[in-house]
């Protein structure tokens, strides 16, 4: 049975990219960034695509490209683009599909919509959690949030170097399955990222 894991992060900068990465050269999946906000010339689909090893993987257009590197509501109101969650419409594939979302799960998308509109209760939703002064509490309310809205979640991942009494309270607290780590590295290639793969690679297909 082929999957969509949608992958979202506690905030913005937490890892969602090389986490996505990760996910997609594993199951050799398809991915989609449906909304990107900024660094056109450098986008995550293009992030992603240079760290892939496999062959089998399909890059397909975001759904939305917005200039500014903000919030997609703002940057889409300077474009002059009317942003509805509806009309970004999911890519068919018959393989697996990585959606990555865009900053944190609340990030609105306009007046209305936050990336918490675009996902949907068949969405194996992944989450992102990365080690500072905060996270703890940004990653219990954006469970609780996924929760509120009876959205899956499938797993979660921790980037950053291991902090056994946040991860601790965090798992026992929600009980939700951990994938995995990533570490502190020097730098991510796709060597790094294809070793990753196998690491989470039973993790995943457990999900």
């Amino acid at each position: 049975m082929n999957n969509t894991y949608f992958i979202t992060g506690i905030g913005t900068d937490v890892g969602k990219t090389i986490t996505a990465a990760i996910i997609t050269e594993s199951l050799k999946a398809d991915y989609w960034k449906p909304i990107q906000a900024g660094d056109l010339e450098n986008s995550d689909s293009k992030k992603v695509e240079k760290l892939i090893s496999n062959d089998e993987t399909f890059f397909y257009p975001e759904g939305v490209k917005l200039n500014s590197p903000m919030s997609p509501h703002a940057a889409a109101e300077i474009d002059g683009i009317n942003l509805i969650g509806k009309k970004l419409k999911r890519p068919k594939t018959s393989k697996h599909l990585v959606i990555e979302g865009a900053g944190g799960l609340l990030v609105p998308i306009n007046l209305k919509e936050t990336i918490a509109d675009i996902m949907l209760p068949t969405d194996k939703i992944i989450l992102v959690s990365r080690h500072y002064l905060g996270s703890i509490n940004h990653t219990l309310l954006t469970i609780e949030v996924l929760k509120s809205k009876g959205l899956s979640i499938a797993g979660i991942i921790f980037n950053g170097d291991e902090n056994e009494s946040t991860e601790k309270v965090i798992l026992e607290m929600t009980g939700i399955k951990f994938i995995g780590r990533i570490d502190i590295e020097p730098y991510f290639d796709r060597n790094v990222i294809k070793e990753y793969a196998s690491i989470f690679h039973e993790n995943l297909k457990s999900l």
